[in-house]
């Protein structure tokens, strides 16, 4: 029944199984491993031919169930469930890449993801090549033998550039591709990894899919749609014949997931089954301030300029409407015209609060130049869209008006 549920009915019931004496709640299964009344039970549990928990790291009761629900909000069918999100993208791009092979990735993406493509995988002999994600012929010419999958955001961050995903999704097929999406700025709630044509769908979810700030988690969705009987993936041949269109999801689960050990702790899971079950509100309401305090900055004088694709003079606009259903991510960025006014803007917020975090109920800012960004150099920081003056603003959930009056506030100060 519970596929025939629309969108906002599964935020609260998708996967959902009946707990323990009527619970409604996903039960804590706060337990390292399981046990078994006989050795040939665990036996046929470890060779798959019965369904069952061995270990924590493999699988957990409360982990699966957040699983369950985020692969049917994604339009998927499974998903692994990651002790955070840089360990899903990981878990996603290791899962499928070996030494010599290449990936193509938008230049514009967050610093940590940009840092495990440019720093830790040249180490073992995967090339990244960076691509403005606008430049769909820059991807499309860049593809050679050796490319194994294309990656972008949906919303790059913190630039707030917006790709045509689905016409990327035909660059990638059309030359047997996987494409990779990373949907945490934008949610399920904004558009689905089938809306977009997406072949897996990664997310951070400490973000809004938390929703609170109290635990750290990704995701690796699988639509299933990828056809990995391919010469481009011959790691992947006997996991196809088992599994077929789920193989990534086979060989992530059974190799990478389970040898990295990067896997979601229980209680972390309940709470992000928890925090999604607000998700299409919090949305709502992240997109409705952000939107409010754009305007708002934008005609202030001692704003030097402001990027939000929901302005109507944004180059991102159109596209960005187009595929998210017009509205425009709780993520803005702005600039004061040097470092040491946008330091005085942040020193001067007091409802706001400064901190590396996007998607909380609470409004948040942070200068990416000396924080997050801080490693890189002049070029690599222009390639994100990072400059010296910009602040970037993850809108809470607040009254709009005390948030603009909090900001307005703080630049009365510069």
């Amino acid at each position: 029944m519970q596929t025939t549920l629309r969108f906002d009915s599964l935020l609260v019931h998708g996967g959902l199984e009946p707990g323990p004496a009527g619970a409604t709640s996903v039960p804590i299964v706060q337990s390292s491993s399981f046990a078994y009344e006989t050795a040939e039970a665990l036996e046929d549990v470890f060779r798959g031919r019965a369904v069952g928990q061995v270990y924590t790291r493999l699988g957990n009761p409360t982990t699966e169930a957040l699983e369950r629900r985020l692969a049917l909000l994604e339009g998927g069918g499974a998903a692994i469930a990651t002790a955070s999100g840089m360990a899903a993208i990981t878990t996603t791009v290791m899962t499928i890449i070996r030494a010599g092979d290449e990936i193509l990735a938008s230049s514009s993406l967050f610093g940590g993801t940009f840092s495990l493509f440019r720093d830790t995988l040249s180490n073992f002999g995967v090339t990244v090549r960076f691509i403005d994600p606008l430049d769909l012929e820059g991807f499309r010419s860049a593809i050679n033998e050796q490319t194994r999958l294309l990656f972008v955001e949906t919303v790059g961050n913190p630039k707030l550039d917006v790709p045509d995903i689905p016409l990327l999704a035909e660059i990638a097929h059309q030359a047997g591709l996987p494409l990779i999406v990373d949907a945490t700025v934008t949610t399920p709630c904004l558009a689905t990894g089938a809306s977009l044509g997406a072949d897996i769908v990664v997310h951070s979810t400490s973000k809004y899919i938390n929703g609170a700030g109290t635990s750290i988690g990704g995701v690796i969705i699988d639509r299933g749609v990828f056809d990995w009987n391919s010469q481009k993936f011959p790691h992947f041949e006997q996991f196809y014949k088992k599994y077929r269109a789920f193989a990534f999801t086979a060989r992530a689960r059974k190799l990478v997931h389970k040898d990295v050990g990067a896997c979601a702790a229980p209680f972390n899971s309940f709470l992000l089954t928890e925090g999604i079950q607000t998700l299409a509100l919090r949305m709502e309401r992240h997109c409705s301030n952000a939107l409010a305090l754009a305007r708002i900055l934008k005609r202030h004088p001692k704003v030097a300029w402001v990027n939000y694709p929901g302005l109507e003079d944004s180059p991102q606009h159109t596209i960005a409407g187009k595929l998210y259903g017009g509205r425009y991510g709780g993520l803005l960025t702005f600039g004061t015209g040097e470092k040491a006014s946008a330091f005085k803007v942040i020193n001067g917020l007091r409802l706001a609060k400064n901190l590396a975090n996007i998607g909380d109920a609470k409004t948040l800012v942070i200068h990416p130049a000396s924080t997050i960004c801080a490693d890189y150099n002049a070029e690599e920081k222009a390639l994100m869209g990072v400059t010296e003056d910009l602040i970037r603003v993850s809108l809470g959930i607040e009254d709009c008006r005390d948030i603009i009056e909090d900001f307005e506030k703080a630049l009365d100060s510069v």
